[in-house]
């Protein structure tokens, strides 16, 4: 039997979510960008920024999977959704800390540039993907994340998420929310950007993983490093397919999944996709429930 680590993206954060951390992440950060911004990152004005946003999420999931590391919990697949991936890439050995800093900060700036206001995410909950896709016609609007059966995100403009919105609620959607995301990841309209950030990658090297590198875009473990290259500089621009990597997780074994902070959406994604092992929070069933489950589990 396996333990999964996972890792969220965009949505989850919260201010001050970087306090209290264990590990020497926040001071390795300090180093690579700076005091004064490493320790403005979790605060409510800096959360309002893609970067912010992004690095936080980067060295909080670093530093809590370092730390069941160091109380001897390790994991035997890591997988990540969206910004998600770069922490378990980390984690995974494939890809340096610092490294990891640099570019998660240039990421959340490609971005954020590229589409600074008026776009984002919304959650459709109670849908099936040919429903959604049937009511975003002629919204201009993107699938950008298939998390579970019936809970898809798509991307566009303000105007053309509220509107799909709109349909899905009169559709029979159990929800419409638009998330704490600013920019219209995973869909075509950051194709650019991310082919910046491939030219970025073609500057630092990476590693094959000792722990299965699972992609959240494409389901599949991945143990060559251009590849693992590939899939942290482009998915930004492609559909996540978390159901498909949980799923894949399953097969491979896994039967304990532990998701790192900030938040919980991961578990409950996981236990939807016909999840046959255990799934938790971190963040909130707390670390020493989850050494007891990673010790049961291995025994």
């Amino acid at each position: 039997m396996k333990i999964l680590f996972t890792f969220p993206g965009q949505g989850t954060q919260h201010p001050e979510m970087l306090q209290n951390l264990p590990g020497t992440e926040l001071a390795q950060a300090r180093d690579v960008l700076g005091d004064s911004e490493v320790d403005a990152l979790d605060t409510p004005e800096a959360l309002q920024h893609t970067r912010a946003v992004q690095l936080a999420l980067l060295i909080a999931g670093v530093a809590w999977a370092r730390e069941l590391e160091r109380r001897g919990v390790a994991p035997d697949i890591v997988s990540g959704l969206s910004i998600g991936a770069y922490p378990a890439a980390v984690v995974a050995g494939a890809l340096d800390f610092r490294d990891a800093l640099k570019l998660v900060a240039l990421r959340g700036d490609l971005m954020e540039q590229a589409w600074p206001h008026g776009y984002g995410l919304t959650a459709i909950m109670g849908l099936t993907l040919s429903q959604v896709e049937a009511i975003m016609e002629g919204t201009g609007t993107y699938i950008a994340n298939l998390n579970a059966e019936t809970q898809i995100v798509i991307a566009g403009s303000d105007e053309g998420m509220a509107e799909v919105a709109k349909r899905a609620l009169a559709k029979g959607a159990n929800k419409a929310r638009r998330l704490a995301v600013s920019v219209p990841s995973h869909c075509e309209l950051l194709a650019e950007p991310a082919k910046k950030l491939v030219e970025a990658f073609s500057e630092v090297t990476l590693s094959r993983p000792r722990y299965a590198y699972l992609s959240g875009s494409t389901g599949r473990v991945l143990w060559q490093p251009e590849r693992i290259a590939d899939d942290l500089a482009m998915n930004m621009a492609r559909t996540v397919r978390w159901q498909e990597a949980v799923v894949a997780a399953n097969e491979r074994e896994a039967r304990l999944a532990i998701e790192m902070p900030p938040g919980g959406v991961l578990t409950c994604l996981t236990r939807q996709a016909a999840w046959e092992g255990e799934s938790i929070s971190l963040e909130r069933s707390g670390i020493e429930v989850a050494v007891h489950l990673a010790k049961r589990l291995k025994s």
